[in-house]
């Protein structure tokens, strides 16, 4: 059966960061920097390298920030070509998205992740879809959602992106029902949402990257509460489960960092920092001389 292309990602961006207070008072945190480039534009440019041709943004009150950094500043263009800061100009130019490539819809009530994905639905229509969660970086050779959709090419149906946690975490994540196997992609049995201490089905959690069908987007027109009271997209992946028997995990190749978390933005910095050819030395040497310090303070 011939797979419709997917060529939309849906951006649920609407939070209100506020485990990055105050800094998100007046700065939405999907424009905090890593590094230096913000969150979003870490996931724009894997939803491009993957093939995304349509980024939709599900926004909300305080995200005009957000939203000009996409659009062109002619103020800085001029400056940088005034100076002949042609490398900086090159840098510029990849952050700005052609007119109509990015579309915005407001979600005004906070009731979810699934309710932020049903606000797309008129955008997506009866097509395949990408949703990314910015506050996931993924490090890889080969971007995650890519190796999603080559994964998505020979199945079909649904592909949630999965990742081993310990035991102790399982109950901050959604855990798959799998079976046991080192395979990249593995048939979902079933999906539980936060399952209670000792009580989850495997050690693979969902982590912020999906590609759906458009049938999960007609199942979240049910709005069905689930854990926390909220619209979960994971319940209405695992309708499909039941009715299609069509979603499978993929154990994606590279490192996640959650940087919804501080420890995990900090962490990500110094991984992306230690990365960077023209910062390495310098961090390197503070990291050991920190490092030292601290064994010599003991």
């Amino acid at each position: 059966m011939r797979k419709n292309k997917v060529t939309k990602a849906v951006f649920p961006v609407a939070g209100l960061g506020t485990r990055f207070l105050p800094a998100t008072k007046a700065v939405p945190k999907e424009v905090l920097t890593l590094v230096d480039r913000p969150l979003i534009q870490y996931a724009i440019d894997e939803a491009r390298e993957a093939g995304i041709e349509e980024f939709i943004f599900v926004t909300s009150r305080g995200k005009s920030a957000l939203e000009d950094y996409f659009d062109r500043s002619p103020e800085l263009e001029m400056s940088l070509k005034a100076k002949n800061k042609q490398s900086l100009l090159d840098i510029y130019n990849d952050t700005c998205m052609e007119s109509g490539a990015i579309s915005y819809v407001r979600q005004n009530q906070a009731l979810g992740l699934g309710h932020a994905v049903w606000c797309a639905r008129h955008l997506v229509g009866n097509e395949p879809f990408a949703v990314i969660l910015p506050d996931d970086v993924i490090a890889a050779e080969k971007p995650c959602l890519k190796q999603m959709l080559e994964a998505y090419e020979e199945t079909g149906g649904n592909m949630v992106a999965a990742m081993e946690v310990p035991a102790d975490k399982a109950s901050s994540y959604g855990i798959l029902d799998v079976p046991t196997g080192m395979s990249a992609v593995l048939p979902v049995s079933g999906m539980v949402e936060k399952p209670a201490p000792g009580t989850q089905p495997s050690n693979l959690a969902v982590i912020g990257r999906y590609v759906l069908s458009a049938d999960v987007m007609r199942a979240l027109d049910s709005h069905e509460t689930g854990a926390g009271g909220e619209i979960q997209l994971t319940d209405a992946i695992a309708r499909q489960i039941t009715e299609k028997n069509n979603v499978y995990g993929y154990r994606f190749e590279g490192q996640r960092f959650d940087c919804g978390s501080k420890a995990g933005f900090l962490q990500a910095t110094i991984a992306f920092g230690l990365a960077r050819e023209d910062l390495r030395d310098e961090l390197q040497d503070y990291i050991y001389d920190m490092m030292a310090m601290r064994n010599a303070a003991q």
